[in-house]
Formats: C-alpha cells, sequence, structure tokens
C-alpha cells in the first residue's frame, strides 16, 4: 500500500530516479552531514561554559549545530533549483511532459521529491551535529526543549528552501541562473540590505525578507529582540508564506507557459 495517489505514482518515481543517479545530489547528501559533524565537533570542543546571556541562547557549543543547519539551508535550495531547472537547461522536460501530461502533478512530484530529499538529509546533517555536540560539547549546553525547537526548525527551514528552490528553478527555466540568484541574495545581497536598513533607520522592513525570515526561523530565541529578525513564531510565518509564494509561482509559469 502507498499513501500517494495512484496517478502521482509515476512522475515521483521519475523524480527520484533522476535524483538518485545524479551524482552531485549524492555529493551534496554526503557533504551536509560531513559538515555537521566538523562543525559541531569544533565549536563543541572550543567553547566554554554555557552562559545564560549569551547568543545563541543554548550556548556557544551549538553554534556548530547552527551553522549545520544553515548550510543544510543553502544546499537544500541549490538542490531545488538545480534539479528543477536542470530539465531546462538541458532541453529534457518535453519528454519528461510527455509521459507525465497534467502539469499539476508533474509540479506536484518535484515539489514532493525534493521536499523529501531535503528532509531526508536535513535530518541526518542534525543527527550527526547533535550527536558530536553530545561527544564533545558535554556539560556546555543545556539540552531542553529550545534545543529540540531549534532542531525542528532547521528541518522546517530546509524543507521551505528545497521547495523555494524548486520554484525558482521552474520560474527562471534554468539552473545555473537560479542557483546564482537564490545563493547571491541569501549571501550577499540580503546581508546589504540589512545593513542599510539598519543605517536608515528601516531595520524593520527586513524582517519580511526570506533570508532574515530564515534566520529568525532557525535561531529559536537567539534574537527576539533585534530589529533585523523577526521572532521565531512570525519568522516561521513569514518564510511560510515566502515558500508559498514562489512555489506557486513557478506551478504557474509551469501550466501556462509551454515548454
Amino acid at each position: 500500500m502507498t499513501p500517494l495517489p495512484t496517478d502521482l505514482i509515476p512522475p515521483v518515481t521519475s523524480e527520484v530516479r533522476k535524483v538518485a543517479t545524479l551524482r552531485w545530489c549524492l555529493l551534496l547528501a554526503a557533504l551536509l552531514p560531513a559538515v555537521g559533524l566538523v562543525a559541531s565537533a569544533v565549536t563543541a570542543g572550543m567553547a566554554g561554559p554555557l552562559d545564560p546571556r549569551g547568543r545563541p541562547v543554548t550556548g556557544a557549543a551549538t553554534l556548530g549545530l547552527y551553522l549545520a543547519i544553515l548550510a543544510t539551508v543553502l544546499g537544500a535550495g541549490a538542490f531545488g533549483a538545480a534539479t528543477a531547472g536542470g530539465e531546462f537547461r538541458y532541453g529534457s522536460i518535453p519528454l519528461t511532459a510527455v509521459f507525465t501530461a497534467d502539469r499539476d502533478r508533474l509540479m506536484a512530484a518535484k515539489l514532493l521529491v525534493a521536499g523529501v530529499a531535503a528532509l531526508a538529509v536535513a535530518l541526518l546533517t542534525e543527527l550527526v551535529a547533535v550527536a558530536c555536540l553530545f561527544g564533545f560539547g558535554r556539560g556546555k549546553f543545556e539540552f531542553g526543549a529550545r534545543l529540540v525547537a531549534v532542531f525542528g526548525a532547521g528541518l522546517f527551514a530546509a524543507v521551505c528552501w528545497a521547495l523555494i528552490g524548486v520554484g525558482l528553478g521552474v520560474l527562471l527555466r534554468q539552473s545555473t541562473g537560479a542557483v546564482a540568484l537564490l545563493l547571491g541574495w541569501l549571501l550577499v545581497f540580503e546581508p546589504l540590505v540589512w545593513l542599510v536598513a539598519e543605517g536608515m533607520g528601516i531595520g524593520g522592513l527586513a524582517v519580511l525578507l526570506p533570508g532574515s525570515a530564515t534566520v529568525g526561523t532557525v535561531f529559536v530565541g537567539s534574537f527576539d529582540d533585534s530589529g533585523l529578525f523577526a521572532p521565531t513564531p512570525a519568522a516561521l510565518v513569514v518564510l511560510l508564506l515566502w515558500t508559498i509564494a514562489v512555489g506557486a509561482a513557478g506551478w504557474w509559469r509551469l501550466r501556462e507557459r509551454d515548454l
């Protein structure tokens, strides 16, 4: 028995096979847990005792976990954009549409596979990072509801960015441009917007941006008093709205435009 509708199984199977046979996808899936292992082991080993007034609120020893989550978010976004946009780049999307004539099912399959793949890799990465945290940072952090919330928020953010990546790849109909836009925005342009907005005294507008929402989502309770990052509950909503907006835009373009 499968929980998937029968008419969704063929496109999902096709997407799974595509992801499983792309070497760079497998390398990315192996690289991210390795990043989590190294980052968490180093920061946990070098950190001092837990400072109740420090940031992040879960303790300096947990910085590696946050770095692993942020790396996974970037990887998930790039993965979604590259896999969705790659079919347009290499001209294989018309053939895919022949076997899956219903474009709604085609887009749903892309989103589903990207989201599940991102969730699986993010879960593995976080488990590796937490294991290193317990191994090298024992006594330097407090394991409680807040750390569990960070764990869950990281999974949520990774899935959201995988879906945003898919939407962006389909919307732009290319992989290189979509990946460059996504990474360039998160790593370069949006931080510059933060600085300009803060300098102009309108930092509150930055909380509506996707990168700011991601930081607010992942760093649970660490930046609640910041003017650039929304408190976690609000940040979750903003990130979800960005996911819906970009995913819906890609869905519309796939349905309405010629391949």
